[in-house]
């Protein structure tokens, strides 16, 4: 298999959240390997976050599996059991469809490997703000349907 050079890959920064929810995430540098892999079943990222940034607002997914591997340094998981320390070589997996809303805040040198499955459509949900990602159009929109 071909070495990726993740120097070559473009650092992308922040998140595509309508206003205001897209601030949390501005600390939040995230490289595609996917892609730069040949990859096209399951999408695979190396995100690196700035003590305090936010991986994403807390949201869980309807049909997307989710898989984490924290590389390095030390991040706190927010999901609805509380808060949980993270630190290298800590695996955490979210199951499709089973609405526990997640992210992640950036500790000291924050660096995690992201897997997570590539269905057709997926709606996604965020419990804690008025948002949702409708998986058929792959437009956010309000809770109540109406489009940002």
């Amino acid at each position: 298999m071909p070495r990726i050079n993740l120097a070559a890959i473009p650092r992308e920064t922040g998140s595509g959240y309508p206003a205001p929810f897209d601030r949390a995430a501005d600390g939040r540098v995230y490289r595609r390997l996917d892609g730069a892999g040949g990859i096209t079943d399951f999408h695979v990222s190396h995100v690196e976050l700035a003590e305090g940034a936010w991986s994403s607002q807390r949201h869980w997914h309807e049909g997307e599996d989710e898989f984490l591997v924290m590389l390095s340094g030390a991040a706190t998981l927010i999901d609805d059991a509380g808060e949980t320390a993270l630190a290298a070589g800590d695996c955490v997996a979210f199951p499709k469809g089973d609405g526990n809303g997640h992210h992640l805040i950036g500790g000291a040198g924050g660096c995690v490997f992201v897997v997570w499955s590539r269905p057709e459509t997926t709606t996604c949900h965020y419990p804690d703000i008025d948002l949702v990602l409708d998986g058929a159009s792959g437009r956010y929109m309000r809770k109540d349907g109406t489009a940002y």
